[in-house]
């Protein structure tokens, strides 16, 4: 079996209904939709994390989509609890925030959407980018990244 290192990437398992719904309750909770960058002079990437005190359940979460990372956060005071945030990133989370975003209810099923419809017709496959695809590169990260919760009182 030959597979191409995109396909080797891209690679994770199918959730069902009931997991994707659970796993979308899980990001409107805990979780981060977003696009973000490795290194300052990169373009933004599609990510998504779980941030719990609870690594038992973020195993579960990594073996249910056969994909990402769990890191453990620095804990700065004794009286704090140790945390840990599941992490997927590039493909991998497009592929995790398409299967969830049916079942997002927060501000992050507009950053979901936007993600799934623009990520891709906006990154070239070569990585080459004119001025004007730039500009609309630029203009779909802002997007994502200002859409927040709405500020209710």
């Amino acid at each position: 079996w030959f597979v191409t290192a995109l396909e080797k990437i891209s690679v994770m398992n199918d959730l069902s209904e009931c997991d994707a719904a659970y796993l979308a309750g899980l990001v409107d909770a805990d979780g981060t939709i977003t696009v973000t960058r490795t290194h300052s002079n990169e373009n933004r990437h599609p990510a998504l994390s779980i941030s719990n005190t609870d690594i038992g359940l973020l195993k579960f979460v990594s073996e249910k989509v056969g994909a990402g990372k769990i890191t453990s956060k620095r804990v700065v005071s004794r009286n704090h609890t140790p945390s840990f945030t599941y992490l997927v990133y590039n493909r991998q989370a497009l592929n995790l925030i398409k299967q969830i975003q049916p079942f997002l209810r927060t501000y992050k099923a507009k950053r979901a959407g936007l993600i799934i419809s623009n990520y891709l017709a906006l990154t070239p496959r070569n990585g080459k980018y004119n001025k004007e695809m730039l500009l609309a590169r630029k203009s779909f990260e802002e997007e994502v990244l200002l859409t927040k919760p709405a500020k209710h009182f």
